[in-house]
C-alpha cells in the first residue's frame, strides 16, 4: 500500500540567512528585486527576507532603509508569505527593550509586509518571548517560536517535549527547531521531531546549517519523522555555514510522499540570477572559501560558524592566534559555568569572548566582561541549569548586587518609545524611523544624515533642470 502524500513545505532563506551566514548580510535590495517575480512562482511556504542582521547591515553598510526594502519585497511577492527573524525581547538588537518598543516593532513589521515572525531567545527563556508572541497574535500575524537547539545533560527529550507544550499554551502558531550550529544529526532528528509531535499539535519546522556536513540527511530523517517545514537556500548561497540547497532537497523528495512539487527548471533560472553574484563575492573576498567547507569540529565544540569567525578576529587583534585550539577547548567549559546555555546571538558572543579572555589572560575569570556579568546575575533571563556559584558571586560582587534577579529581566525596563521619539524627532520622515533609532541609535542617526544629504542632492539637481532654458 502506498504511503499517503504529505508534501514537505519549504522556506527559502537566500534573501536573509543564507547571505547573513556567508557574506555578512551584504546582499542589496537592488540585487534581490529582479528575481522576485520568479521566486514568487515556486510555491514556497515562505521566503525569509528580513530581520536577523539584515536591519543593522542595511543601515550600517548598505546605506539602505530596511523598511523600504521590506515594502519593496512585499510589492513583489504577491503569492508568497514573507518571514522575519526576531530576537525575542532583544528585537533585532543585542540587549532587551521595553515592552512598548517590542509591541510597536511587531505592529510595524506586520503593517509593512511581514506574515510570519520567527521569535527566539538565546536562553530558551519562555518569559522573553511572551510580549512578541502576544503582539503578533494581536496584529493577526503568524507567531512562530524557535527553540535554540543545543546538546548537554539538561536537553533531554522531555525538556523539548515540555517546552513545546508551554509554547503552544502561550499562543504560538508553530514551532521551529533552530539548529544554529548544525549540531542535530539524523538519528537525533527523528527522535526530536517525534518528541515534539508528542508534546504539541503545532506544525514543526526545522532550521539548520550545513556547517558540520550532516544537514541534508538530517532534513530527510526529520521529514520522514513528521517535520512539516524545512529551511533551504538556493544553491549559489547554500551549504557551508548556510542551509542545504533548495534544488537538491526538492529533488531528493521528488517521487516520494514528501515531494514539494517544485519545478526544477524554474529553480535553475533563479539560481542563474545569483551565480554571477557568487563569483563576484568570491573574487572580492566577501565570500571566503573557508565558510564553504565542512567543519566537523562544530560537533565537538558546539561552536556556530559566526562565533568561530568572531573568535578568530579577536585572537588576531590580541596577537594570540596561536591560542586558537586552547580557546576552542575552553568554550565548552565556560558554557557549562554559564548554565549550559545554547550558543546563539548574543550568548555565543558572550561565551566566546569570555573564553578568549580566560585563555589570553592565563587565568580563568580574571576579567569578566560586562555581558558575562549580566548573564551570570540573570539580566538575560533564566539559564537552563544553574550557573557556577563561584563565578556568579564574582559577578554579583563586582556589580554591587546581593542576589541574582529571578524575574523576567524586561520587567525592570520602563516604557521608552516616547523617549526615543523625542530624541530623534528632527530626523523623522516616517513612523518607522523611531524604531530604527531605538535599535541602533548611532547607526540610524548616521543613516538619517546620509538620507537627508542624498535628498538635498536630488532636489538641487531637479531645481537645476527646471531653470535650464532649451532652444525651441
Amino acid at each position: 500500500m502506498s504511503e499517503e502524500k504529505r508534501p514537505v513545505k519549504i522556506t527559502e532563506t537566500i534573501l536573509r540567512d543564507a547571505h547573513q551566514s556567508l557574506i555578512a548580510t551584504r546582499m542589496t535590495t537592488e540585487q534581490m528585486l529582479p528575481i522576485i517575480d520568479k521566486m514568487d512562482k515556486v510555491g514556497y511556504h515562505a521566503v525569509e527576507c528580513w530581520g536577523g542582521a539584515t536591519f543593522d547591515a542595511c543601515l550600517r553598510f548598505l546605506k539602505e532603509d530596511p523598511w523600504v526594502r521590506l515594502r519593496k519585497l512585499k510589492d513583489g511577492f504577491k503569492n508568497t508569505k514573507l518571514q522575519m527573524l526576531f530576537r525575542g525581547q532583544n528585537i533585532l538588537g543585542y540587549s532587551p527593550y521595553s515592552d512598548d518598543v517590542v509591541e510597536y516593532f511587531v505592529q510595524k513589521s506586520i503593517a509593512n509586509g511581514i506574515d510570519i515572525i520567527r521569535i527566539f531567545d538565546c536562553l530558551n527563556d519562555i518569559r522573553n518571548l511572551e510580549t512578541a508572541v502576544k503582539a503578533a497574535n494581536k496584529e493577526k500575524g503568524h507567531a512562530q517560536v524557535a527553540l535554540s537547539y543545543t546538546l548537554g545533560d539538561a536537553y533531554t527529550m522531555d525538556y523539548w517535549k515540555n517546552i513545546a507544550k508551554e509554547i503552544e499554551e502561550m499562543g504560538a502558531d508553530s514551532i521551529c527547531i533552530k539548529d544554529m550550529a548544525g549540531l542535530l544529526v539524523p538519528s537525533q532528528a527523528t527522535e526530536l521531531v517525534q518528541a515534539l509531535k508528542a508534546g504539541t499539535k503545532l506544525p514543526i519546522q526545522l532550521h539548520t546549517h550545513y556547517t558540520s556536513g550532516v544537514a541534508s540527511m538530517t532534513y530527510m530523517k526529520a521529514v520522514e519523522a513528521g517535520c512539516d517545514i524545512i529551511d533551504t537556500a538556493m544553491s549559489p548561497l547554500a551549504m557551508g555555514t548556510s542551509q542545504p540547497a533548495t534544488e537538491v532537497m526538492a529533488k531528493a523528495f521528488e517521487g516520494t510522499p514528501y515531494d514539494p512539487g517544485f519545478d526544477q527548471n524554474l529553480l535553475s533560472e533563479i539560481a542563474d540570477h545569483f551565480k554571477p553574484m557568487r563569483e563576484e563575492w568570491l573574487e572580492s573576498g566577501l565570500l571566503s572559501p573557508k565558510v564553504m567547507g565542512v567543519n566537523i569540529k562544530t560537533l565537538l565544540y558546539q561552536v556556530p560558524g559566526g562565533m568561530l569567525s568572531n573568535m578568530v578576529s579577536q585572537l588576531k587583534e590580541m596577537k594570540a592566534e596561536d591560542k586558537y585550539d586552547e580557546v576552542l577547548e575552553e568554550i565548552p567549559r565556560v558554557r557549562k559555568d554559564f548554565g549550559e546555555i545554547p550558543l546563539v546571538t548574543p550568548s555565543s558572543q558572550i561565551v566566546g569572548t569570555q573564553a578568549v579572555l580566560n585563555v589570553v589572560m592565563g587565568e580563568r575569570y580574571k576579567t569578566l566582561t560586562k555581558e558575562s556579568k549580566d548573564l551570570l546575575v540573570g539580566k538575560y533571563g533564566k539559564t537552563t541549569l544553574p550557573v557556577n556559584p563561584e563565578v556568579q558571586k564574582k559577578a554579583l560582587d563586582s556589580l554591587g548586587m546581593k542576589e541574582p534577579i529571578t524575574y523576567r529581566p524586561a520587567d525592570d525596563l520602563a516604557p521608552s518609545l516616547e523617549k526615543f521619539e523625542k530624541e530623534m524627532a528632527q530626523y523623522k520622515q516616517q513612523d518607522e524611523d523611531v524604531l530604527s533609532y531605538a535599535l541602533f541609535p548611532q547607526v540610524a542617526t548616521e543613516f538619517f544624515k546620509y538620507r537627508e544629504a542624498q535628498q538635498t542632492k536630488v532636489d538641487a539637481s531637479l531645481a537645476n533642470n527646471e531653470n535650464k532654458t532649451y532652444p525651441v
